[in-house]
């Protein structure tokens, strides 16, 4: 059996056999038929501490319970599922207790703190599983697990907007020019890359544009936007959406990066601009994320390539050389 690890904290990411641990308390064994590759796999093999190394990297997993651990009751074997960077909470807190378990600070996260399922066979927390339907094919769920479901978590952070921005049009940012048609929206996007421009206007945007000088082209083409999401790591997307908002609009900032950026205080006070951090989403977001894939109104682009490549794929994603999502499967 193959497994994608990193090896050291900023070393190598590589391929390596083994066979998997039997589950321990709480935890299932999945035959994993999926794994997306995403950006958080760059972000966590960039970090200089991590709290599990040799780690197995990925997050965006489908897969079949094979085995049963210890007190799972939530699941059962055969059970097809899903599984998110969000592995494990602690189930007492005032976050747990609210629907936003997503900020437990007692938490638990595939392919970071846990090993994650980049891998044929992967041991896997129970708590957070989600159900997937049959009918849904495993390259497209896979994708949806994490990137679906942060951008739609995103778009609802935005509020009650006709109008928003989507900086970054990456493996998030074309399913959020989706999840905004879908709800009706005018939609904007903003990237660095033609190719990836061409692909929103296909989606359903109305406005594309580089993402250079975009917060004044989008205040001259759109009067502004209600919102803008901002998927992209990058400071200086940041400093554009800031610019394409309206008055009193918001910016949703999703992107992780291990830099600053220099808040705009005077625009951000005098336009009553509000500044809002999203991650991932509500349970809720997820089972309407699954549904619309189910129902194809909402379908990811997915290339997928055997588990080999994964080293190849980061790298290609680190540099931007990736259309919608790259998805393994096995």
């Amino acid at each position: 059996m193959l497994r994608v690890m990193l090896q050291a904290p900023r070393g190598p990411v590589t391929v390596v056999a083994g066979e998997p641990s039997e589950p321990g308390a709480g935890e299932v064994l999945l035959k994993m038929e999926a794994c997306g590759i995403c950006h958080s796999d760059l972000f966590v093999a960039s970090l200089p501490n991590l709290p599990l190394v040799p780690l197995t990297l990925g997050h965006e997993g489908i897969g079949r319970v094979v085995a049963l651990g210890s007190g799972v009751n939530n699941v059962a074997v055969g059970d097809r599922v899903g599984l998110t960077f969000l592995a494990g909470t602690c189930g007492e807190c005032e976050y747990c207790g609210s629907d936003r378990e997503r900020y437990c600070a007692r938490q638990w996260n595939s392919g970071y703190t846990v090993h994650g399922a980049l891998a044929g066979q992967a041991v896997i927390r129970a708590q957070h599983l989600v159900r997937v339907p049959d009918g849904l094919a495993a390259a497209v769920a896979a994708p949806l697990c994490c990137a679906g479901w942060t951008a739609y978590g995103a778009l609802r952070e935005a509020g009650a907007a006709d109008s928003v921005a989507i900086f970054g049009m990456g493996g998030l940012g074309h399913l959020a020019v989706q999840y905004a048609r879908y709800r009706g929206l005018r939609v904007a996007a903003a990237d660095v890359s033609e190719e990836k421009l061409e692909q929103a206007r296909s989606l359903g945007a109305e406005v594309a544009v580089l993402a250079d000088g975009a917060g004044r082209t989008l205040q001259k083409s759109m009067g502004g936007v209600d919102a803008a999401v901002v998927l992209t790591a990058s400071p200086a997307a940041i400093q554009q959406a800031f610019r394409a908002v309206k008055r009193t609009g918001t910016v949703v900032l999703v992107g992780l990066a291990a830099t600053n950026y220099e808040l705009p205080i005077v625009d951000t006070v005098l336009k009553g601009i509000r500044i809002q951090g999203s991650y991932l989403g509500t349970r809720h977001d997820l089972e309407d994320v699954m549904r619309l894939g189910a129902t194809g109104k909402v379908r990811p682009h997915v290339e997928t390539f055997p588990l080999e490549e994964a080293p190849r794929l980061l790298e290609a994603l680190k540099q931007g050389k990736l259309l919608g999502r790259a998805v393994v499967t096995f």
